[in-house]
């Protein structure tokens, strides 16, 4: 049996988020979503593969954006293409400026005291990138997207990592054509990116 299937990961009930207050898109209003969502009560982990059918759940993924400030104040955000090997297959081909994927149950087997979200959150991205530079995190808040059917079954947790240097480079061979790129060069591939990319872009950044 493959990994997919058999793989438990993070959910919170679709009903919860709504109650909450639906939107469509991006909300920055991060303290009015997020603790509540990640309170034990609320989530659950519960198979992954039939997580990705059932939209009756929202899979938690964390988000996050690597950016880059130069001396100048032009802004750069690291970018890549995903390959055909790389997590969800919807997704492939697709340019995205985010970074991330599911909290499992092995992220909650920690030591207590540890947040299964954030120790999910660092497992990602030790996984996918290395970052050889300082850098500062926040979170800036949260996509919903259930225009697409990625979205209908997943919440994304958008996170902005500050770093003093670009160097943030692929450890992931399905990581294609990445590095940092100026937002007005980013705007002009908009068209090409998955939908929780054009909507940060465009949400976070289109007035910078």
């Amino acid at each position: 049996m493959s990994v997919v299937h058999t793989e438990r990961v993070l959910v919170v009930p679709t009903a919860d988020f709504h109650q909450l207050g639906y939107f469509q898109g991006i909300s920055t209003e991060v303290d009015r979503y997020l603790a509540e969502l990640l309170t034990p009560d609320r989530i659950s982990y519960r198979p992954r593969g039939e997580m990705e059918e059932d939209p009756n759940f929202k899979q938690l993924i964390p988000y996050v954006i690597f950016r880059h400030t130069d001396e100048d104040g032009q802004v750069r955000l690291f970018q890549y293409t995903r390959g055909a090997g790389q997590g969800e297959k919807r997704l492939h081909a697709k340019c995205s400026i985010g970074i991330g994927g599911h909290i499992s149950t092995e992220d909650a087997g920690f030591a207590e005291g540890m947040n299964p979200y954030h120790e999910g959150m660092r497992r990602e991205l030790e996984e996918e990138v290395q970052i050889d530079t300082s850098y500062s995190d926040r979170c800036v808040g949260l996509i919903n997207d259930d225009e697409t059917e990625v979205g209908k079954v997943h919440l994304g947790i958008v996170h902005i990592f500050d770093v003093e240097e670009p160097r943030v480079t692929p450890r992931e061979a399905e990581i294609h054509a990445a590095g940092f790129e100026p937002l007005d060069v980013l705007f002009q591939r908009v068209e090409q990116m998955e939908s929780w990319s054009s909507i940060c872009l465009q949400g976070l950044f289109g007035s910078s």
